[in-house]
């Protein structure tokens, strides 16, 4: 994988074993709307902390190349990012951020800084989305990612280069 230039004091890292309890709150800020079902919380909690071994057993076994990265700011964690650079596409499989720096435009840069990255290399990028969430449907919308198939769950969107 190339290097991923950021701008805003923003930074990536590779993910280290310590960062475990980071990435398991950041899960659970997530899925905060799981708390509002009618169940006890630590039956909640035990649901969200098996939905997130079972998320990276299946991005292990999907992408077996895949990086996972702590996203920064100004060298503090704020988001994971896990990628897969391939030789045909560039799959963004994960990216989320905590809730204190959601709006902010740091998702929007990360993005971009991935998407330089492919340009140069002629990749598009791909990613799927929660029909759930319309507010990151809209941003990848934004930043040029356009549905390509559509599943009872999720769109996958592409992102493709301009030809230089």
């Amino acid at each position: 994988m190339k290097a991923i230039d950021l701008p805003d004091g923003l930074g990536l890292r590779m993910e280290t074993a310590s960062d475990r309890p980071f990435i398991s709150s950041l899960f659970h800020q997530v899925r905060s709307h799981f708390y509002l079902a009618e169940q006890e919380s630590d039956y909640i909690h035990q649901v969200i902390d098996h939905q997130l071994e079972l998320q990276t057993q299946g991005y292990g076994n999907q992408a077996p190349n895949a990086v996972s990265m702590i996203i920064l700011k100004t060298g503090t964690p704020i988001g994971r990012i896990v990628l897969d650079f391939g030789n045909n596409i560039a799959h963004l499989l994960d990216i989320a951020l905590i809730q204190e720096v959601r709006n902010k435009g740091y998702g929007t840069s990360v993005i971009q800084a991935i998407q330089h990255v492919a340009q140069k290399q002629m990749l598009p990028v791909g990613l799927s989305v929660e029909h759930q969430n319309p507010t990151a449907k809209s941003l990848y919308q934004t930043l040029g990612f356009r549905p390509v198939e559509r599943t009872a769950t999720h769109d996958f969107m592409m992102w493709y280069p301009i030809p230089c």
